[in-house]
């Protein structure tokens, strides 16, 4: 029998932690864990996921039998009431008296309950437990404005619950002037603000509420500033409480503003009882993020098992996607001149924030924000945890290399020492990855997370994971396989070679004879690109359809407030003056909004779905046919006037930019694609910008590829000079096939020269020089696909079963969407943002 034992008090995720630490190091205790909540451990981090079909089981940390299997007794739905320390025992709520050795108080935090007059009405909520969570479930049903009452992290994490319910509307109110005050500035938090907005999120920053209204279940929320909002319920996550009160009862010293004060050792006043987790408070600091809980509940096994380790405080960086939108913070995010200095990329027109603060001496990055685009977030966080020093052109670190292959990124992952933490939430460092896959045969992120645990707390490490993994197979000389999800296991390359040797024509072919399971919304649009980019068939023929994404299986793209876009392809930007009128026409009948793009075509907006057959018919009888703005495919060659007007130009850019984009238009590939011709070095189509551009010289023209505009901006590389017109096409062929079928997917041309071995020098042997001997197939290959091109808004309006896809409703098909409200902007009608019902 064990002679000693460990009381744990709370059975959430620290004090489950706990109880996973001391067990793998010694089974010296009994051990005994009780828990308020009627079930056993579960994930609070991915709370927000139960609205999204997860059951409590799959939100569960451990299976039914796992604390019987360690020796650990279990008591659900039983809180501890009593901490009597003179007889070192505690008692239930059922009555259950038991005597420790060592006390373990993992009780978390309560939400804080701002004292509001009408806070216990009817329709009034908080969002803390699986229990919680079923009542506004249930409520939600009747409701159709909901309100959440604090815009922190649980704060949009629970607005994003009730859009998930489908709430009509939602509201976030803030008492401070900007959301997430602790993490980001005020700079990134009205970026994110517009962005869920956009997404149809109202926000009210600055706004002190003053009472809950309504006679027994509330109605409106009354503010200090005399203004009311409607609403029929309220979810409040206006921060939290540290569950200090069977502490403070006993005896145990708690801080002034609560929390069990704790030394280094997670120990209280009272040497054999400990506090870790969100009821701790460690030199002043009340800890809320999950992965500085699993580092008390470390420290504390350890003490207990007569170890050496200390608790020395915590980085509080962070990355989240808050309602589709991601979100980080990472080091000091707020620190500014004269202590350091600071680098901003801001793009509002695609929501991306990012700053990042840096040494007056330029050579230590010291934190920053990410918004709407965190890709960088890990290698960012140790850049600063290690104190690598910096590039020469820090900025690099948030717009990306420009100008080619740098190979900063992985040189940056393997520069990192072997200590470095990857996964903060368990404490593992880059050398245990390492080892993992090296020593222990861990070559799926999925037997990494086994062996090592990194990578099962918040997830966020995970992208890291894999690269260490991939990069420590490759030193072992192993060959990796880049899978495309757990239906699939072939890399897109294999699949694409697989279908064109077995002749698979549909996804259920392709699925039957190389996959298993049935699909994902991973495997589903890839396979559907590549059926597309082989046989150049209809993108919603029949056996395909299903496996479309929403904007391919609309043939547009959705657009805010549930309208729809239509643009016509334009080669070259070249459009006589009766094509113009058309446009003009359609956009006038159907009251659309119109403007010219940067890729010199005319966007048409807000089209009902509808609608849209209609629109198609009028544009195809006037000569017009789909731009492809939807699909992963060729949208434009952009073109200046060259020789034919410009007293600059030297060759005739319009007329070969118009062959340019005839030949490749409608070509599916892994993402898209986009071109230029300019007629000079002035470069007014901005050809080096692009996947593929031409530039005119003297002597013919020169072949520029792999450029890429947007947040990560990329110089495109010179491939071939002075070629002739013949010439430069053969080699676009080859280059667009070679990149059709080896590119992973979703992958621009940029990021795949850029991770290519060998660079720009190998992409030249081989399309130039014809080292892979396939250049002729390649041509011919391409050739079949420009012989077999057809419009797929012109399909889709001659068959009959392909258009009924349109209408809005069955039984009505005539009948436009009547939630669907426009407004008026600068002479024109634009749609309303989407109202979530």
């Amino acid at each position: 029998m064990k002679s000693k034992k460990i009381v744990v008090i709370g059975n959430g995720m620290v004090g489950y932690k706990f109880c996973e630490k001391i067990s793998s190091k010694t089974n010296e205790f009994s051990i005994i864990i009780f828990g308020e909540e009627p079930r056993r451990a579960y994930d609070r981090v991915h709370l927000s996921e139960y609205f999204n079909g997860k059951t409590a089981d799959d939100l569960s940390l451990s299976t039914a039998n796992w604390y019987a299997e360690q020796g650990i007794t279990l008591c659900i739905n039983d809180p501890v009431k009593e901490i009597d320390r003179t007889n070192k025992t505690i008692h239930s709520s059922k009555g259950i008296t038991v005597a420790y050795d060592y006390l373990i108080i993992a009780t978390g935090s309560a939400p804080f309950i701002p004292d509001i007059p009408g806070i216990d009405k009817e329709g009034v909520f908080v969002y803390r437990t699986i229990e919680d969570l079923d009542l506004i479930k249930n409520y939600a049903t009747q409701s159709k404005i909901g309100t959440v009452l604090g815009g922190g992290l649980l704060g949009l994490e629970a607005a994003k619950a009730l859009i998930d319910l489908n709430i009509k509307e939602t509201n976030v109110i803030e008492f401070a002037p900007r959301l997430m005050p602790r993490q980001i500035d005020s700079a990134g938090s009205g970026m994110l603000q517009n962005k869920l907005k956009a997404l149809g999120l109202h926000v009210y920053t600055n706004k002190g509420t003053s009472s809950i209204e309504g006679t027994d279940r509330i109605t409106a929320l009354k503010f200090n500033d005399g203004t009311e909002l409607p609403t029929d319920m309220l979810v409040i996550s206006a921060g939290i409480r540290p569950r200090d009160e069977l502490a403070r009862l006993s005896g145990i010293e708690v801080g002034t503003r609560g929390g069990i004060i704790v030394n280094e050792y997670m120990q209280t006043n009272d040497p054999d009882v400990f506090a870790i987790g969100e009821c701790a408070l460690f030199d002043h600091n009340i800890y809320g993020l999950i992965a500085p809980g699993y580092e008390m509940a470390e420290v504390a096994a350890t003490k207990i098992c007569d170890g050496y380790k200390t608790f020395n405080g915590f980085d509080m960086s962070t990355k989240l996607k808050l309602i589709g939108v991601d979100v980080a913070s990472f080091g000091d995010p707020f620190t500014a001149e004269p202590d350091a200095r600071s680098i901003v990329f801001e793009d509002s027109h695609k929501g991306i924030y990012k700053r990042i603060n840096i040494s007056n001496d330029g050579k230590q990055l010291l934190g920053g924000i990410l918004i709407g685009e965190a890709e960088a977030y890990n290698m960012l966080l140790q850049t600063v945890t290690n104190k690598i020093v910096l590039p020469p052109n820090p900025e690099d670190l948030i717009l990306g290399s420009r100008g080619g292959n740098t190979g900063t990124e992985s040189a940056g992952l393997v520069g990192l020492p072997d200590d470095a933490l990857i996964c903060s939430c368990e404490g593992v460092s880059k050398g245990a990855i390492c080892n993992s896959v090296s020593d222990e045969g861990c070559e799926t992120v999925d037997a990494i997370k086994k062996c090592t645990k990194a990578g099962t707390g918040c997830g966020g490490c995970v992208p890291m994971v894999k690269d260490l993994m991939v990069y420590t197979m490759k030193q072992g000389g192993k060959y990796v396989r880049n899978v495309i999800c757990e239906h699939f296991q072939l890399s897109r390359q294999e699949l694409y070679d697989l279908i064109k040797i077995h002749n698979l024509k549909n996804y259920e072919q392709v699925l039957d004879n190389t996959g298993k399971g049935d699909g994902c919304e991973t495997c589903k649009p890839l396979v559907s690109s590549l059926l597309a980019s082989i046989w150049n068939d209809m993108i919603l023929k029949k056996g395909n359809d299903t496996a479309q994404d929403s904007n391919d299986r609309f043939l547009a793209n959705i657009q805010k407030g549930g309208t729809y876009s239509v643009v016509p392809r334009v080669p070259g930007g070249e459009i006589t003056p009766e094509k113009l009128i058309i446009i003009g026409q359609v956009a006038e009948q159907y009251k659309l909004y119109t403007k010219i793009t940067g890729g010199q075509r005319i966007d048409m907006f807000g089209a009902h779905l509808n609608d849209l057959p209609k629109i198609w018919e009028a544009l195809i009888a006037a000569g017009f046919e789909s731009g492809h703005a939807y699909g992963k495919s060729l949208r434009t060659v952009k073109s200046c006037v060259g020789s034919t007007w410009c007293r600059f130009g030297l060759h005739d850019s319009v007329t070969y930019a118009i062959r340019i984009e005839d030949r490749y238009k409608g070509l599916r590939s892994p993402h898209k694609l986009k071109s230029a011709v300019s007629g000079c070095i002035r470069e007014c189509a901005e050809a080096q910008s692009k996947d593929f551009g031409i530039i005119a010289t003297e002597k013919g023209w020169n072949l520029y590829v792999c450029g890429n505009g947007g947040s990560k901006p990329q110089h495109a590389l010179l491939l071939a000079s002075d070629v002739d017109s013949e010439t430069c096409i053969r080699y676009i062929d080859r280059f667009l096939m070679f990149y059709i079928r080896t590119a992973d997917p979703l992958t621009r041309t940029a990021p795949w020269l850029n991770k290519m071995e060998g660079g720009i020098e190998y992409l030249r042997n081989v399309v130039v020089n014809d080292s892979l001997g396939m250049a002729a197939q390649w041509e011919l290959e391409m050739q079949a696909l420009v012989d077999t091109y057809q419009c797929e808004w012109k399909t889709a309006i001659e068959d009959p079963e392909i258009r009924k896809r349109f209408n809005h409703f069955v039984n009505a098909p005539e009948e436009n969407d009547p939630t669907i409200q426009f407004k008026e902007m600068r002479g024109q009608k634009k749609a309303e943002n989407w109202t979530l019902a």
